[in-house]
């Protein structure tokens, strides 16, 4: 292990019961322009169906918590029993300023590491954690001395996605677009609200056709309260449904978009664009300013799509992955 140069009086220890508030507190002062509530972090880390005490790694000076480091692994599938037993995240760490390029970051990064390593894992993910990650992976504008730190004990990017806004100000869905819903709905085709039991067929396409994690967002959305209406189907004269859009999903985050999706065999029918729009004109509607999200692959349709609806990106990324047998030397 690298020799560490941080002062003697900083100690490091695992999560204890009291910690929350403390460690919200560091995050924000390490990222203010990316800060954390005590309840949210509760939320997404302390209540993560996951999360393991012994895998975040806490420093302290003197009592007062100056950084710390949070690595997971699957205790309960994602998807069906698939544990992924080889594979750990680590989907943050930081150290406040006043503690910075005395090692003391690298120091935690290889207790992470090393815990994950003991714990079967033989590579490690920055951050693309399902189901809570915080950010999709790390902003290397923001925060580059942090990449560069990931970089040098052999993390590398294996993916870019950018997160999107749009301002919903003076929202009007397009005209053709309206048309093109009219013509679908004078053909029998349904735009709108699901029913209760379109909940089921709706759950197994986005989980089988799509993503596992978004299937347990809409199920553990509504499950939790999430008002119905924030999502719409198409489902077509057959009464099947084919795609859908929504909001509000993660978090009750009313402008926050999608997930959203339309099966190979309806696209580039128009379906993606109405389904776009007309959540887009619901959440105009309930009075929010914007809509976003955090994750649009670079290059992908949909990113076309987003872009030319008016979405434009506004931070990107990096997905960084390495071979724990790579980083022995941290």
């Amino acid at each position: 292990m690298t020799l560490t140069q941080f002062p003697s009086t900083v100690t490091v220890r695992s999560f204890r019961p009291g910690d929350g508030e403390a460690v919200a507190d560091a995050w924000t002062r390490s990222a203010p322009r990316d800060p954390i509530t005590a309840k949210r972090f509760r939320d997404l880390i302390l209540l993560d169906r996951n999360f393991d005490s012994a895998g975040m790694f806490i420093a302290e000076d003197q009592g007062a918590v100056v950084g710390a480091a949070y690595a997971v692994r699957r205790r309960v599938a994602h998807d069906r029993d698939d544990l992924e037993p080889a594979t750990g995240w680590i989907p943050f760490f930081f150290v406040v300023p006043a503690h910075r390029r005395a090692g003391l970051g690298r120091h935690l990064l290889s207790l992470a590491i090393t815990w994950l390593r003991e714990n079967g894992a033989r590579e490690v993910v920055f951050s693309a954690y399902t189901p809570n990650y915080y950010l999709p992976g790390l902003d290397a504008v923001r925060y580059p001395e942090a990449s560069a730190l990931l970089a040098s004990i052999g993390f590398s990017r294996i993916d870019r996605p950018s997160a999107m806004d749009m301002s919903l100000i003076g929202y009007a869905m397009p005209t053709e677009v309206r048309e093109r819903i009219n013509a679908l709905r004078a053909a029998g085709w349904y735009l709108g609200t699901p029913d209760d039991d379109d909940l089921v067929p709706l759950i197994r396409i986005a989980g089988e056709s799509f993503n596992s994690d978004w299937a347990r967002a809409i199920r553990e959305g509504v499950v939790g309260g999430m008002p119905t209406e924030r999502i719409i189907i198409a489902r077509n004269p057959s009464g099947e449904v084919l795609g859908w859009a929504m909001h509000g999903t993660y978090e009750s985050v009313i402008e926050r978009f999608g997930p959203f999706g339309v099966l190979p065999e309806s696209r580039g029918t128009g379906l993606g664009k109405a389904l776009l729009h007309l959540t887009l004109e619901r959440m105009s509607a309930l009075g929010a300013h914007s809509a976003w999200f955090l994750w649009a692959d670079e290059g992908s349709t949909a990113s076309a799509l987003y872009a030319k609806t008016g979405f434009a990106a506004t931070r990107t990324f990096d997905i960084l992955r390495a071979e724990i047998g790579e980083i022995d030397n941290v």
